[in-house]
């Protein structure tokens, strides 16, 4: 009995504070990845948190991905279609619990949204193909030059001209509605363009709001404050690929510019708490120490009154 009532007790703290920031009729943002885009642990990579994430399944981390589930309308939305896309659609089923799923093939989302053409952010797609799902005419939202690229490029275009994809070419600052009190807008952010430009995301519910910015070069680098995008909104998911300089041995970081969580702590920290506390990295490489919650650099960050997202964390809009 006495056994019983402390299991009992366990459950209810872990469900309990969830259910109470996060309505249940409420539109969501669901965390479904927040590693780099190689995972962790990364292919060949014996640095310390991709050795401890082998041995420790709950130290892995997917793929930096989100997924907007409304269930007042049982619709559900992808943002990047990553490598690890058949695992986070495992992790999706049931989000949004008023999602209709009868019929032999029924939609994997109602929509994805990418934001640029680095491999962990699109190269999903590939599983929507009729090698794997068949998915018929699933509507990707990209912007004018990332469509023009899978338009253009094999293997992509034969997912459009299969369509098993339809692309919806988006622009900066122009909405994308969801629902009439659920939408998406796209924010170009500075990011290698190899072949394509990169966008983040505001995501705009009801009540609340989230910005998405997983990878951007420097925030110096941008045409604007991110300090003042972070004013706009209620949560910030952000670009924590690296925590310091020298992080990767033998290799010129100048090369895969990000801004390090080093930088950004220091930057916003003349910010009232209040801005501190929308604020969380994601889309951390595997040689990022601060993919251990349990070490000094999560404890630092923690610190500073920012923190590290958690892959299933739900944000209500």
């Amino acid at each position: 009995m006495r056994l019983n009532r402390i299991l009992l007790l366990i459950a209810c703290t872990w469900t309990i504070p969830n259910a109470h920031s996060t309505p249940p009729k409420a539109p969501r943002v669901i965390v479904m990845g927040t590693a780099q885009d190689a995972g962790l642990p990364q292919i060949g990579s014996h640095s310390p948190q991709s050795e401890r994430a082998r041995r420790d399944p709950a130290a892995r981390r997917l793929v930096a991905s989100l997924l907007i589930a409304d269930p007042r309308t049982g619709k559900r939305w992808l943002i990047d279609a990553t490598p690890d896309i058949r695992e986070q659609v495992d992790r999706a089923e049931g989000h949004p619990p008023s999602r209709d799923t009868s019929g032999a093939r029924p939609p994997l989302f109602d929509g994805i949204f990418l934001t640029h053409a680095h491999m962990g952010h699109y190269t999903g797609l590939m599983h929507l193909g009729r090698e794997a799902y068949g998915a018929r005419k699933l509507p990707v939202h990209a912007s004018q030059r990332m469509c023009a690229f899978l338009s253009n490029n094999a293997p992509w275009d034969l997912l459009v001209k299969a369509e098993h994809i339809t692309l919806h070419p988006i622009r900066p600052g122009e909405s994308v509605e969801l629902a009439p009190d659920l939408r998406v807008t796209p924010i170009e952010v500075p990011h290698r363009a190899e072949y394509t430009d990169t966008m983040g995301f505001i995501v705009e519910g009801p009540t609340r709001s989230l910005l998405y910015i997983p990878d951007i070069d420097k925030w110096e680098r941008w045409d604007r404050r991110v300090e003042d995008v972070i004013a706009q909104v209620d949560h910030a998911l952000l670009d924590g690929t690296f925590f310091a300089d020298g992080e990767i041995p033998g290799r010129s970081m100048a090369e895969i510019p990000h801004p390090f969580i080093e930088e950004s702590i220091r930057r916003f920290a003349p910010l009232p708490a209040s801005e501190r506390r929308k604020i969380l990295f994601t889309h951390l490489n595997h040689t990022n120490p601060a993919a251990d919650p349990s070490g000094r650099e999560a404890e630092a960050v923690r610190q500073s009154g920012m923190d590290i997202v958690s892959e299933g964390q739900q944000f209500s809009l």
